[in-house]
C-alpha cells in the first residue's frame, strides 16, 4: 500500500507522513513548485531523508499563474487563493496516484489552524474541487477523527484509531510527535507561500494592474521580491537590490530587462530596469545606484550600464528623496 502526501517540508505535512508510515504504508511526497511557493530546497530534502521517503518535485507553474489570476473561490487577505490552489494540488497529485502505484493522497493541514482555509466547510469544499473521484480519498491524518471518515479508513487501510483530532492555532501536540520521533531540523511552522505575504502582495497587484500576471511575465514576479520595487509609470519598473542575495537574483534575471547597472569601483546594488525608460527614468536608475551606493549619492562615481562604463554626477538628494517617495511600492 502506498499514499501520495502534499508535502511543503514545513512540520505538519511531515507529521502526517510519519503517522501513516507508522501503519506500514508508504509515503511518496509531492512537493509542487509555483512562482510563489515550493522548489528545491535543502530543508525539504533533509526532512525527506529523515522519514525515509522519495521527494519528488512537481511544477505547476503555469496552470497556477491561471489560478492566481481568476480563483474561483476567491483570495484571501492577500493575493493568496488557498482553497483552489489546495484543490489544485490535490487534484495533480491524484493525476499521479496510478503513476505512483499509490492508492490515497494525504496532506499536513489541521482543522482550524488557519481560520479562513482550514476550517471545516473549506476543507470539504476543497475535496469537492479536487474532483469526484478524489472526495473519498483525501485524509487528513493529524485531523482525521474530526472529519468524515474516508474511504482508506472505511477499507481498513489506515486504522482511525491510530490518526489524531488536532484543531486549532496550538502546535503543542505537533512538538511532542517531533520528540517522540526524534525528528531534528524542521522547519519553523507558517510561511511559506510569498502570495500571503501582504507587502509582496501589493508588488504582485501592480504587475496585476498593468497586465502582466501571465505566466510569459513570471521574471517580474521574481524580480519583485527581490530589494527595492519602483513603478516609474504603468509597465515601467525599476528593481535595486538591498542585500548580496537581491543583487545576485537581479544579475541572474538581468537578461529580462532593458537597463542593468552594477559598480563599476565604487561598491553598490545590482538594478535592473524594465520597459522602455525614457532618458529621466535612467537618470532615476543612475541616481538610485549612487544614492545606495557607498558613495551615497555624495560623490561624483562611475557605473556600468549595460556593460558600459558611465559616469555620473553627485545626486540631488532632496530631489532623489521625493522620487523614491512617489514611486516605491514597498516590501
Amino acid at each position: 500500500m502506498k499514499a501520495l502526501a502534499l508535502f511543503s517540508g514545513g512540520l505538519d505535512s511531515s507529521l502526517a507522513i510519519r503517522l501513516v508510515q507508522e501503519q506500514g504504508i508508504e509515503v511518496i511526497a509531492l512537493n509542487f513548485v509555483s512562482h510563489f511557493f515550493g522548489g528545491k530546497d535543502e530543508r525539504a530534502d533533509n526532512m525527506a531523508k529523515q522519514l525515509g521517503i522519495k521527494l519528488e518535485y512537481i511544477d505547476f507553474s503555469k496552470i497556477h499563474t491561471e489560478l492566481v489570476k481568476n480563483p474561483p473561490s476567491g483570495r484571501g487577505k492577500n493575493m493568496n487563493p488557498c482553497i483552489d490552489c489546495h484543490a489544485l494540488m490535490f487534484e495533480k497529485a491524484g493525476e499521479l496516484l496510478e503513476k505512483y502505484g499509490a492508492s490515497f493522497l494525504i496532506s499536513g493541514e489541521v482543522l482550524g489552524q488557519r481560520p479562513m482555509s482550514q476550517n471545516f466547510s473549506s476543507l470539504n469544499r476543497v475535496k469537492k474541487l479536487s474532483g469526484a473521484n478524489l472526495t473519498d480519498l483525501i485524509v487528513r491524518p493529524l485531523s482525521a477523527k474530526l472529519l468524515p471518515i474516508t474511504k482508506p479508513e472505511e477499507l481498513g487501510w489506515l486504522d482511525r484509531d491510530k490518526l489524531m483530532n488536532l484543531e486549532g492555532r496550538s502546535r503543542k501536540p505537533q512538538f511532542e510527535l517531533v520528540e517522540k520521533w526524534g525528528l531534528v531540523e524542521y522547519p519553523s511552522p507558517g510561511g511559506g507561500c510569498m502570495l500571503t505575504e501582504p507587502n509582496y502582495s501589493k508588488r504582485l497587484k501592480v504587475l496585476e494592474e498593468d497586465g502582466f500576471l501571465e505566466d510569459k511575465y513570471s521574471f517580474l514576479f521574481h524580480l519583485a521580491q527581490r530589494g527595492r520595487f519602483f513603478r516609474v509609470e504603468p509597465g515601467k519598473y525599476i528593481f535595486v537590490g538591498r542585500e548580496k542575495e537581491d543583487n545576485l537574483k537581479l544579475s541572474e534575471l538581468k537578461k529580462y530587462g532593458s537597463l542593468y547597472i552594477a559598480g563599476a569601483g565604487t561598491p553598490g546594488p545590482a538594478i535592473v530596469g524594465y520597459g522602455d525608460l525614457n532618458q529621466e527614468q535612467i537618470k532615476l536608475a543612475q541616481d538610485l545606484f549612487s544614492r545606495y551606493s557607498k558613495g551615497k549619492g555624495k560623490e561624483k562615481i562611475q557605473i556600468v550600464m549595460n556593460e558600459k562604463i558611465v559616469e555620473i554626477e553627485k545626486v540631488n538628494l532632496e530631489r532623489l528623496g521625493e522620487d523614491i517617495k512617489k514611486y516605491l511600492v514597498l516590501l
